[in-house]
């Protein structure tokens, strides 16, 4: 039995959860895939997948297995990749998270771009505004903006976005328009649940903090853009979140003189191996399409 295409076949089976989808993966019939993992629990003595009339559950050891030898075939496949040298083209799956509204509007336009230059990768994107841990759920690369929390993550920062008082036309015909923070407190703010309710502004050695109020919080960026886009209040939002109506005119800064702390974007790789050069490559190519965006 052939050890490395043996974990190569379970993973695959794991990934897309069942025999025939693995076959027609990997190019060969079902009852192959079915006695090469037959044969690695015959070497490995343990049980790692059960078998069920609703399909294949990895057992305990099974995930411990997969994960192991996911990394184990990266490892492979990032050898290869070196020995061929650098002007080879990228191959395999690469998985990414992101927040869904980021990924959105920045990364999932640009990826056509990405994929031609790379015509043997796949990208798993996944949309999540949680923190995720990119170990267990298998991620080679996180983009996240903000603050980062404590992680079992190695951060690279690859780009820093200003950030505004953002409203609609319309909005601010029927509310008035800010022209200094404090007249912050007489509108209607939309705001994340997650964060707290005080924005601190700087103009020069003058340093305001305003406590703002409103109706509205939520829980995503998505949530944020919804309803200022419905012209239900003002927020504090990253120049990316809102960028397409910022350039149309759909959405208008206030307090522009006025100075809000950058936001950062992060690329997260998970610790205990390096980076793949699908994950570095990737992370490079966001970094530059942030410095140089697309009209």
């Amino acid at each position: 039995m052939d050890r490395l295409q043996a974990m190569t076949t379970f993973v695959r089976v794991i990934e897309v959860g069942s025999f025939s989808g693995a076959s027609r993966l990997l190019g060969v019939g079902q009852p192959a895939v079915s006695k090469t993992i037959a044969q690695l629990e015959e070497r490995l003595q343990v049980r790692l997948l059960l078998r069920s009339t609703h399909g294949l559950t990895p057992t305990e050891a099974g995930l411990r297995f997969y994960e192991r030898a996911r990394l184990a075939i990266q490892e492979v496949d990032e050898a290869e990749l070196e020995a061929r040298g650098a002007g080879a083209g990228l191959s395999g799956r690469l998985r990414i998270s992101a927040a869904p509204t980021f990924a959105r509007l920045l990364i999932v336009p640009r990826l056509p771009e990405f994929l031609a230059r790379h015509p043997d990768l796949e990208i798993d994107v996944i949309l999540d505004d949680r923190v995720i841990d990119l170990i267990s759920e298998g991620i080679d690369l996180s983009l996240r903006m903000g603050d980062l929390p404590d992680s079992n993550a190695i951060a690279r920062r690859i780009a820093t976005g200003g950030r505004s008082v953002v409203a609609t036309p319309a909005y601010l015909a029927r509310a008035g328009t800010p022209h200094v923070p404090a007249d912050l407190a007489g509108h209607e703010a939309i705001s994340f649940s997650q964060l707290s309710n005080s924005w601190v502004f700087r103009r020069g050695g003058t340093e305001a903090s305003v406590s703002i109020r409103g109706r509205l919080r939520v829980s995503a960026a998505e949530g944020i853009r919804a309803a200022v886009l419905a012209d239900l209040g003002l927020a504090v939002a990253s120049d990316w979140m809102f960028g397409p109506e910022l350039a149309s005119g759909a959405v208008h800064r206030v307090l522009e003189d006025w100075a809000l702390p950058p936001i950062d974007l992060w690329a997260l790789f998970p610790t205990g191996r390096l980076a793949s050069a699908k994950a570095r490559a990737f992370a490079d190519f966001v970094e530059a399409m942030i410095k140089q965006p697309t009209n």
